[in-house]
C-alpha cells in the first residue's frame, strides 16, 4: 500500500526536528526551472497569479529568489516536519517513532506543485506554488502540463519496487488531478470523510482534511501494509460505513455530541 498527501501553504521552519535523516527530492531538476521562471514575477504580477495578498507576495518572491540548488541545513527542512496545516495537524509527526516515521518514508508520498513528489523526509527550501496554479512553462499554460506524466510514472515506479498493490489517495482533488491513475498499474482507493451537521452527513473542509492526516497516522501507527485494514480506521469518532461506501470511494462517517 502506498499513500499520497496533499502539501500545505502553511510552512513551519522553526520547530527543531528529531530525525536526523534527509532525503533528497527526485525532482530538483524540474523544480529548479520552475523556480526560474517564478523568479521573473514581480510581486504584483504573484499576488494576482497566486491570488494572494501584497504582503505574501511579496514573502514568496523573497523565497524564490532564496531558493537554491543545493539545499543546506540552514535554508532546508525534511518536508513532513515542513508543512504545517490541517492534514499535517492530524498527521501530528512529532508524535510519532523512529520507526512510525520510517514507516512514512517507505509507505507515504507528498504531491507538491515545486517539486511534484516528496519523500517525507526529503529536504524542502520555503516555497509556495499550488499545483493549480496558471504557470505558464515550456509544456503549456499550467502546472499539470509540467508535471505531465512524470509524477505519476515515478508512482508506478514506487509502486513496483514496494510490490504495493493499492494508491491509497488521501490528497485534495486539486493535487490528485495531477496523477493519472491509469499508469499506476494498482487500484486508486480514496476515503471520503463526512460529519454530520444540520440533519445530514456532508464533507466539512476542515474535519476531512484533518482526518486525512489523521488516516496517514494511523497507518504508521499500525504498519498497515493492506488498504482493506484501514477500514478499522477509528480516529476521533470516524467510523467506516460499508452501506455508503463504493469500491473505490470508502467513506468515513462521524456523529459527534451536540
Amino acid at each position: 500500500m502506498l499513500i499520497v498527501l496533499s502539501p500545505a501553504k502553511s510552512l513551519d521552519f522553526d520547530t527543531a526536528v528529531k530525525a536526523r535523516t534527509v532525503t533528497t527530492p527526485h525532482f530538483l531538476d524540474e523544480a529548479e526551472e520552475l523556480i526560474g521562471i517564478a523568479r521573473t514575477y514581480k510581486p504584483d504580477q504573484l499576488a494576482e497569479l497566486m491570488d494572494i495578498s501584497p504582503a505574501l507576495a511579496q514573502l514568496n518572491v523573497q523565497r524564490f529568489a532564496d531558493w537554491q540548488a543545493e539545499a543546506t541545513p540552514l535554508n532546508s527542512k525534511q518536508a513532513v516536519f515542513a508543512f504545517n496545516g490541517d492534514v499535517y495537524e492530524g498527521l501530528d509527526v512529532t508524535s510519532l517513532t523512529t520507526a512510525q516515521i520510517k514507516y512514512l518514508q517507505n509507505h507515504l508520498r507528498i504531491l507538491s506543485g515545486l517539486y511534484g513528489l516528496l519523500r517525507p523526509l526529503d529536504a524542502l527550501q520555503a516555497y509556495r506554488l499550488e499545483m493549480g496554479t496558471r504557470l505558464d512553462n515550456a509544456h503549456g499554460k499550467n502546472l499539470y502540463a509540467f508535471w505531465g506524466d512524470k509524477i505519476s510514472l515515478l508512482l508506478s515506479d514506487v509502486i513496483q519496487q514496494q510490490k504495493a498493490k493499492t494508491l491509497v489517495n488521501l490528497a485534495s482533488d486539486e493535487y490528485f488531478k495531477a496523477v493519472k491513475p491509469a499508469l499506476l498499474g494498482v487500484p486508486v482507493i480514496s476515503p471520503v470523510f463526512q460529519d454530520w451537521k444540520n440533519g445530514q452527513y456532508k464533507i466539512i473542509s476542515f474535519y476531512a482534511k484533518r482526518a486525512r492526516g489523521l488516516m496517514a497516522k494511523y497507518s504508521a501507527q499500525h504498519g498497515i501494509r493492506r488498504a482493506e485494514n484501514l477500514k478499522a480506521f477509528a480516529e476521533e469518532g470516524y467510523a467506516y460505513c460499508e452501506e455508503e461506501s463504493t469500491k473505490f470511494n470508502w467513506v468515513f462517517r462521524r456523529k459527534m455530541e451536540d
